[in-house]
Order: structure tokens, then sequence, then C-alpha cells
């Protein structure tokens, strides 16, 4: 595997879940103040879902009194705890850019119906428990004296050769292996 592959694949979060353009989402963010952290919830409709691997983001968008605030979040993040799903949006694009210039409840999508607020999550690597390599010593195999050899017909695809030959050639290493051996 590639080294970046590699560096990438540990830095991805077991699950993700599944984000939509136009649904409503709260994200709870990990802040860190000073030496405290706490946990920001940021409520808002998914405008964009971009990249992927480890570079993917979505951008939620919320109006916070009067004023429109958009903030892109890592999907890989340690800092984003987890995605909850408010309400499941109908879009039918893939940006939602033109909420930018609507203000009130012309700024919401339209709820899809009949739709289940679930929070599915994908599964982008499997949980792999390792468990601990018991390594034994091969055994070797004893050597077994065999006097009825079996040879068995083959015949090659290219080249026909008569069974006789190769029980010639076979006998012939044998013997002289014996020789050798002696």
């Amino acid at each position: 595997m590639d080294i970046i592959k590699s560096i990438e694949h540990e830095q991805l979060k077991n699950k993700i879940p599944e984000l939509k353009v136009g649904n409503t989402v709260r994200v709870h963010v990990r802040i860190k103040e000073g030496n405290k952290e706490r946990i920001q919830v940021f409520e808002g409709i998914i405008i964009k879902v971009q990249g992927g691997g480890v570079n993917q983001t979505f951008t939620v968008r919320k109006i916070s009194y009067g004023v429109g605030v958009e903030k892109t979040f890592l999907v890989h993040s340690p800092l984003v705890e987890k995605v909850e799903l408010v309400r499941v949006g109908k879009a039918r694009r893939a940006k939602l850019f033109y909420l930018r210039d609507r203000v009130g409840k012309a700024a919401k999508t339209k709820e899809q119906v009949g739709a289940r607020i679930e929070d599915r999550e994908i599964v982008v690597k499997e949980d792999l428990t390792e468990e601990p390599a018991v390594e034994e010593a091969p055994e070797e195999a004893p050597a077994i004296e065999t006097e009825n050899v079996e040879v068995q017909e083959t015949v090659d695809t290219v080249k026909e050769e008569p069974v006789e030959v190769v029980k010639d050639e076979a006998e012939k290493a044998d013997k002289e292996e014996d020789k050798k051996a002696e």
C-alpha cells in the first residue's frame, strides 16, 4: 500500500454519519478554551458536501440573530464528536448556495414527506481486533520412504509427451539421487 494512503487510513474514523445536502443537522464540536474543553452544538442545514477520504468536508449554514453563519467541518476530524440528524430535507441540487440569498422561512428546505429520522452511519473501515499472534516453530515432516510411487498421466496442451518419457526421466533422477546418497 502507498505510504500516504496508509497514513490517511489510520486517520479515518471507523463510522461516519450519512450526510445529505438539505438535511438539518446538529453537529457536536469539541472546543478548547485555554486548558478547558467543552462541547458546543451547531445546528443548521447542510448546504454542501465535498471531497473524499480524509479531506471530506460538509458545510452547515444557520441564521443567528439575523446574520447567516456557515461553518465547514471535516468529517473525519477528531474535534467533531457526533452529527445528529434533526430533519430530512428535500434537495434537488448538490450545493444549496441559493439559501444564502433567502431570509426567514424561505431559507429552509422542504421536509421530505414520510422520511424517518434515523442516524445512519457508513462503515469506512472495519474494527479489526488484533489477536496475539502465536508463533510456532514449523514442524519438519519425517522422512518416509515410499516404495509404491504413483505417477499420474498429464497432458500438456502445448506439447504432448508420451508418459514413458516422463517415467524414464523420473527413474533416472531417482537413480542419481541414490548414487549420491551412497
